[in-house]
């Protein structure tokens, strides 16, 4: 055996993967993901405040368009009618080639109308010159600001139905100068009279039509604010019963069967509280029942084994007397003595183990702690199995670690041993420590031989498995890594199982450094009369050492491990490490 200083996995200026740029950015990711409509509440109120919102801008687009065009074409057919009668009494009643003066006359007439309108008169005179008259505000209006379409359309005569003089009509167009809307229309006087045009400032209708859309906007926002608070208050009405819900469905979970619901009313969520207390009581009734089950079924295998334990006393004795005496026996009956004295150390070594396995079952296991150098704890474990030249230990004196020895020996015991039986030597265990401070001890356990099948892997740790139902028999008693495994966790650890890369199979155990919490958890947990009532009834006689104290390596029968290599019996019955070791070479043979 060899002992080397443990190399560390990560140096210690190694930088973090969250301080770099992608490590940041996949931080944001995961926040936002997280706060992206992660409540029922809020997706009620988004939704309800969407649908509002949708409405109110539909509702107050379509007021807006149908207010608009209302008033727009209310205006529009007032100042076109005002101006077409004004151009029938003013324009029309002049004389067929009127002097500027006439022109500017009639003019200043039409621009006088309610509707306060610009005029542009545009006549022929007497001489053929073109002369133009305008009146009204703005007093720029020109025949520049008359669209050329507009102009084309009142100077183009149109045909009557009926065949007569061609007339004239209205035409009118709007158009925008400097911001301001306006309304341009214009008419000609049938039979060579003048030509007028018209321009309006729809300035106080867009005044009017801003006013509207403000109006509109504030009666929108009212009504989202409205909308969110309804969402509110329905969100709070439907999900008050869910909420009541899911705290029943969690105390449900935390094992609180009795839990129920009060219902009232007669809808859905009533109903679905009817359905959650019905459901409830069926659980609560199967679990007691599988619970009385399990326990006359435990309380059955311990009454069992310990009634077992006195015969079985008295058969070791005799067996062992056998034993003593196999070289005076007859060559035909030696190799029946030796098979009734390996059958009996494994009958016990299986009683020793149910024994245990039961306590685990019950709850009833505690913790035995002391300070362990893990160390000199393994090597003490590997010495008393005589395992010395088989192992390779990797491992940093000084390590100390709080925890129960009798209970960590049954653990490496099994380890190792599993490891040698069907992984042969050199078997490699490295202790290193993780975590902040080195809180958490990993100890590995590797063989060099053909590994676990896959399909094996996720049931090496279960009672009594056996990878092949050609080999129901083995060495063991098919308890070893089960019983390693619950000893892990009573110290607040685990073991996991796995394949190495390089070959053969590597089995982990991590516990914590200190387990003092536990016990003091324990403690206050089991403070009863049933675990003491229950160590009593099965372990008062001590003989199967779970309540006594190991040590390392504290084995009676510590190198016996039933085919693990171990240099034989030292005498006394059921010693922890070795249950512990003839039960790991018996489960995993079954496991591989």
């Amino acid at each position: 055996m060899t002992t080397r200083t443990p190399r560390s996995h990560r140096s210690a200026g190694a930088p973090d993967a969250s301080d770099s740029p992608a490590g940041k950015a996949r931080w944001g990711r995961r926040v936002a993901a997280k706060l992206r409509f992660t409540s029922l509440r809020l997706r009620l109120v988004v939704v309800f405040g969407l649908v509002a919102l949708t409405a109110a801008v539909s509702a107050s687009g379509i007021a807006y368009w149908l207010n608009r065009e209302a008033l727009l074409t209310r205006t529009q057919d007032a100042a076109l009618n005002d101006f077409q009668e004004e151009m029938q009494s003013r324009a029309a009643t002049l004389q067929l080639d009127p002097g500027q003066a006439e022109l500017q006359d009639a003019a200043n007439l039409m621009a006088r109308s309610s509707q306060q309108y610009s005029v542009l008169l545009i006549a022929e005179s007497a001489d053929g010159q073109v002369l133009s008259a305008k009146a009204g505000t703005p007093a720029t209006f020109t025949l520049d600001d008359v669209p050329a379409s507009l102009q084309d359309a009142v100077n183009e005569p149109q045909q009557s139905a009926s065949g007569g003089e061609a007339t004239y009509r209205m035409f009118w167009q709007r158009t925008e100068s400097g911001g301001t809307p306006y309304l341009v229309g214009g008419t000609r006087v049938t039979g060579d009279g003048p030509t007028g045009y018209m321009l309006k400032s729809l300035a106080p209708e867009q005044k009017d039509l801003s006013s509207l859309a403000w109006s509109l906007g504030i009666a929108t926002t009212l009504a989202l604010i409205g909308a969110a608070l309804l969402a509110q208050a329905a969100a709070t009405t439907v999900l008050k019963p869910v909420h009541r819900l899911g705290v029943a469905a969690r105390r449900l979970g935390e094992g609180k069967l009795d839990t129920r619901l009060r219902v009232s009313g007669t809808d859905e969520l009533a109903e679905l509280s009817r359905t959650f207390n019905r459901t409830a009581e069926s659980l609560e009734k199967k679990v007691a029942d599988m619970s009385a089950r399990e326990e006359s079924s435990r309380r059955f295998v311990a009454d069992m084994s310990h009634e077992l334990r006195t015969p079985l006393t008295a058969i070791t004795a005799v067996t062992e007397v056998l034993e003593e005496e196999e070289d005076s026996l007859d060559p035909m009956i030696a190799p029946a003595v030796r098979l009734v004295v390996s059958e009996t150390r494994r009958l016990n070594d299986l009683v020793e183990n149910l024994m245990e396995v039961t306590r685990f079952d019950a709850g009833t296991a505690r913790l035995v702690l002391d300070d362990v150098d893990l160390a000199d704890q393994i090597t003490a474990c590997i010495d008393a199995r005589a395992w010395l030249d088989a192992v390779d230990l990797d491992a940093e004196r000084g390590i100390m670690a709080r925890l129960d020895p009798r209970r960590l020996d049954v653990i490496l015991a099994n380890l190792i041993g599993n490891a040698l039986k069907h992984g042969g030597s050199p078997v490699r265990v490295s202790v290193r420590t993780e975590g902040e401070g080195g809180e958490e001890i990993v100890i590995s356990v590797r063989d060099h031989g053909p590994g676990i099948p896959e399909e094996v892997l996720p049931h090496v740790f279960d009672r009594f498995y056996k990878a092949s139902a050609s080999r129901p028999r083995s060495e063991g008693s098919g308890l070893g890594l089960s019983i390693a495994l619950e000893n892990a966790h009573i110290h607040g650890g685990e073991i996991s199982a796995a394949n190495s890369p390089e070959g053969g199979a590597v089995f982990t155990l991590r516990l914590p450094r200190d387990a003092s919490e536990l016990v003091e958890r324990g403690r206050g947990d089991g403070a009863g009369a049933s675990g003491g009532a229950s160590g009593g009834s099965e372990g008062s006689d001590g003989s199967d050492g779970s309540d006594g104290s190991g040590g390392s390596g504290g084995s009676s029968r510590a190198g016996g491990s039933d085919g693990s290599g171990g240099p034989g019996r030292s005498g006394g019955s059921g010693g922890s490490g070795a249950s512990g070791s003839s039960a790991s070479a018996g489960t995993v043979e079954g496991a591989r």
